[in-house]
Order: C-alpha cells, then structure tokens, then sequence
C-alpha cells in the first residue's frame, strides 16, 4: 500500500518543481561517476540508488535547460520530461528484474526506488539552495564550483547516513 502513494508521490512532487535552471554537464559527469564506481564496489542499492536518482535529477534539469536553449517549449513541459525519463530508467530496471526483489526493501519500498526518490529530492534540494545563497550574494557564488559542490557534498551526506542505517540494519 506504500507503494501506490510514494512512488506517483515522489515523481509528482519532482515533475512540480521550479523551471530549470542550467545544471552543468561537470555535475552530471561527477554524479555518474559516484553511480558506476558504487556498482562496482557492490555498494547497497539504497546508496546506490541515491546517485541514480540524483543523476536522473540533473539530466531532467539539463534537458529542460537545452529545450528552453532551443526555444522548444509545450504544454506540462516540465512533468511531461519527468515522467519520461523516470519511466525511462524504472521501466527497464523492473522488467530486468533489479527493481522488485521481495527482500530488497527498506521502510516497504525497493530499497532501489527508495534511494532513487530520495537522490532526486536531495540533488533538486541541493541546486535550490546553491540558486538561493547566490542570489543572497548579488547573484555570485561564494566559491568556485559552488553549484557543484552543494549538491554533491549533500549526496555524500545522504549517502553516508544511508550506509549506517544499511550497516545497522543488516547487524540486527
């Protein structure tokens, strides 16, 4: 029954958000980076899942950044994108099976989804907080790469919280 409210939830409230403002392909790379090498590594699918999220998270806004470039706009433009794309990634994960596992849960939810929802809403968090200090700074960042670096160090945080939930969970 959780599932039936967060998942449309949580895309809902991601297609609601404000319009795009240009999110740096650097910040996309470096979160896609995070993705691999925690697949890699075997990390949990909860952390895992936080940097696909956020990955998801910046290819909707660099997108919706490169149709305003390009003058293309349409109506729902920004929940048309979000579900899209999100319907991109989560599709193929379910019917390979990597989303669903009955003891690959957490709180209810596939611990995938779960960090999927969660990285988006900390990336998108993240970009609205850097666009907030800078227009408090007369619309300058305060340091160099800021709008990279808030979003990532507020992955890592989340990342880090996750793993020690993850670790207490499995000592139980």
């Amino acid at each position: 029954m959780k599932k039936i409210f967060f998942y449309p939830l949580a895309i809902f409230g991601l297609a609601l958000a404000l319009p795009a403002r240009a999110i740096c392909p650097v910040c996309t790379i470096a979160i896609g980076a995070g993705v691999g090498l925690s697949r890699w590594l075997g990390v949990d699918d909860l952390i895992s899942g936080t940097w696909v999220g956020a990955l998801i998270a910046s290819f909707i806004f660099w997108t919706a950044s490169w149709l305003d470039k390009k003058n293309i706009k349409f109506r729902f433009q920004y929940p048309v994108l979000a579900i899209l794309v999100y319907a991109i990634t989560i599709i193929p994960l379910y019917f390979t099976g990597i989303v669903g596992h009955p003891f690959n849960k957490f709180c209810g939810v596939d611990k995938l989804m779960f960090g999927i929802a969660s990285g988006s809403i900390v990336f998108t968090l993240g970009i609205l907080l850097h666009h907030f200090l800078k227009k408090r700074n007369q619309g300058k960042s305060y340091f160099v790469f800021q709008k990279v670096a808030i979003p990532l160090v507020l992955l890592i945080i989340t990342s880090a919280v996750f793993y020690f939930v993850c670790k207490t969970l499995v000592s139980f």
